[in-house]
C-alpha cells in the first residue's frame, strides 16, 4: 500500500523528485495503455457534452475553445501534479455530470453569469477542503438526492437524442445505430467515438457540413469576464460544488481505498478547488479529481505493481493537456457538423451518466428514496421561483422531504457513481 504522511492541512507525499526518478521504471505497456484508455474515455463523449452545452448556450467558437482548454489543460496538469508528487494514480479531469448540469443552465443564464458561478463553485470546494467541512455538507445533502436532481435536470438531453432523429433521420439514425452496434460488438472502442465517426461519414456523403471548409481552421480561445449573481450561485455554483466533492472526489477516494492505496483526501479536495477557480477564470466549469479516470488508472489493468500505476495517470495527464491545447483545431471541425448530430451524439454519451444517476438516486440501500423522487420531479419540472431555477429547488425540496419523512440510513457510505 502506498502511504502518505498526514499533516494538519495538506498531506505530504514522496515528492516530485521521487516521482520523476521512478517514472521510467514504472512506465510500461500496461500503464501506458491504461492512461490512453482513460484519455480516450474523457476526450470523446464528454467533450461532445461540453460542445453541445456551448451550442445550446449560444457560445462563440472562441469561448468553446477556452472552455475546453480550461478543463482539459488544467485537468491534465492536476494529473501530473498529483501523480508525480504523491506517486499515486490520482487522476484529474472535470465533472461530466457538472458539464451536463451547466448545459441545462445555459438555457436560463447568460454565459458570463455561469462563469461567475464556476468561480464561486471552485472557491466553495477550496474552502470546504481547507477547513475540513466536507463531511458536514454531505450529511446535509445526501448523494441520492443530489444524483436525483442531476437525473431530472438531464433527462431532456436523452429525449433530445431521440427527437434529433426526426430532424435529420439519415445522419442521426446512422450514428445512433452505430452507437448501439459498437456497444455490442466493439467493446474495446468507446461507442460514442464510433457514432461520431459514422456520423461524420454520413454528413460527408450527404453534404451536410455547416460553413464549408472555411469553418475548419484554428480558433483562438476567447475568455469571458465573470458576472456574479445570487441566482447563478444557487442554481449552478452550489450543485456544481456538491458534485465535485460528493461524486468525483468521493468516487476517486473510494476507488483508491479499494485498490489498497491511502489517498490524500485533503489535497485532492484543495486542488479541485484551485482547479475550479482557475478554470472559471478561463471560462471552464471545473478542473478537479475525476472518479472514472482514477478508477481506470488505478485498476489492475494498469499493471500488477501498485506502486507503479501512477505512470498511467502521468500518461493520461499528458494526453489530456494536449487535447486542451489543440482544442482550437478540434472545435471548428465539430462546430461544422449539423446541430442535430452533435445533440444526438452528446445525448448518447449521456446515457451512462443518466443510468448512473438513476441507479445512485434510487438504490434502496442508500435510503432517502422519497426525497430523491421529489428532487427528480422538481428538477424535471424546470420551474423557477424567486428567479432561482429548478436544480437548487430540487435539492432544497428533496432534503426537506427526507428530513420530515425518512430516517438517516446508518450504513457504510457507498462509493459515488461513475460520472
Amino acid at each position: 500500500m502506498r502511504q502518505t504522511e498526514q499533516s494538519k492541512w495538506i498531506e505530504k507525499g514522496p515528492g516530485f523528485t521521487a516521482g520523476l526518478s521512478g517514472l521510467r521504471q514504472a512506465l510500461g505497456i500496461k500503464t501506458a495503455s491504461a492512461g490512453l484508455v482513460a484519455a480516450i474515455f474523457g476526450c470523446s463523449g464528454p467533450a461532445l457534452i461540453v460542445i453541445g452545452a456551448a451550442n445550446n448556450g449560444g457560445l462563440t467558437e472562441g469561448q468553446t475553445v477556452a472552455w475546453l482548454l480550461a478543463i482539459y489543460g488544467l485537468g491534465g496538469l492536476i494529473s501530473l501534479i498529483m501523480a508525480l508528487y504523491y506517486k499515486l494514480p490520482v487522476t484529474g479531469a472535470y465533472s461530466i455530470p457538472g458539464a451536463a448540469l451547466v448545459a441545462g443552465a445555459l438555457n436560463t443564464f447568460p454565459f458570463e453569469q455561469a462563469v461567475g458561478a464556476f468561480l464561486m463553485a471552485g472557491a466553495m470546494v477550496f474552502v470546504l477542503g481547507i477547513t475540513g467541512l466536507i463531511g458536514k455538507v454531505m450529511r446535509w445533502l445526501p448523494m441520492p438526492i443530489v444524483m436525483a436532481m442531476i437525473a431530472g435536470a438531464l433527462i431532456r438531453f436523452g429525449v433530445g437524442a431521440v427527437t434529433s432523429i426526426e430532424k435529420l433521420p439519415i445522419v442521426v439514425g446512422a450514428a445512433t445505430i452505430a452507437f448501439f452496434l459498437s456497444m455490442r460488438f466493439l467493446r474495446a472502442v468507446p461507442p460514442v467515438l464510433t457514432a461520431l465517426v459514422v456520423g461524420l461519414l454520413a454528413v460527408t456523403l450527404t453534404g451536410g457540413f455547416q460553413g464549408g471548409e472555411a469553418a475548419i481552421s484554428f480558433v483562438a480561445p476567447e475568455f469571458t469576464a465573470p458576472v456574479f449573481t445570487l441566482d447563478a450561485f444557487l442554481a449552478i455554483a452550489v450543485p456544481l460544488a456538491v458534485l465535485v466533492i460528493g461524486a468525483e472526489n468521493a468516487q476517486a477516494v473510494g476507488v483508491l481505498y479499494a485498490e489498497g492505496y491511502r489517498p490524500p483526501i485533503n489535497a485532492m479536495t484543495v486542488i479541485s478547488g484551485i482547479g475550479g477557480m482557475i478554470a472559471g477564470l478561463m471560462g471552464g466549469h471545473n478542473a478537479n479529481i475525476a472518479g472514472p479516470m482514477t478508477a481506470i488508472c488505478s485498476s489492475d489493468q494498469a499493471g500488477e505493481d501498485q506502486a507503479g500505476r501512477y505512470a498511467a495517470t502521468v500518461v493520461n495527464g499528458v494526453l489530456f493537456a494536449s487535447f486542451g491545447i489543440f482544442a482550437g483545431v478540434a472545435v471548428p471541425l465539430i462546430m461544422a457538423l449539423p446541430g442535430p448530430l452533435v445533440g444526438a451524439v452528446a445525448g448518447l454519451a449521456m446515457i451512462t451518466v443518466l443510468l448512473s444517476a438513476f441507479q445512485s438516486a434510487f438504490d434502496r440501500n442508500a435510503g432517502y428514496q422519497i426525497g430523491a423522487f421529489v428532487a427528480l420531479i422538481v428538477a424535471m419540472s424546470n420551474v423557477t421561483f424567486l428567479s432561482i431555477s429548478a436544480p437548487f429547488w430540487a435539492l432544497v425540496a428533496g432534503a426537506a422531504v427526507s428530513m420530515l419523512n425518512e430516517r438517516v440510513v446508518v450504513s457504510k457510505p457507498a462509493v459515488a457513481p461513475a460520472s
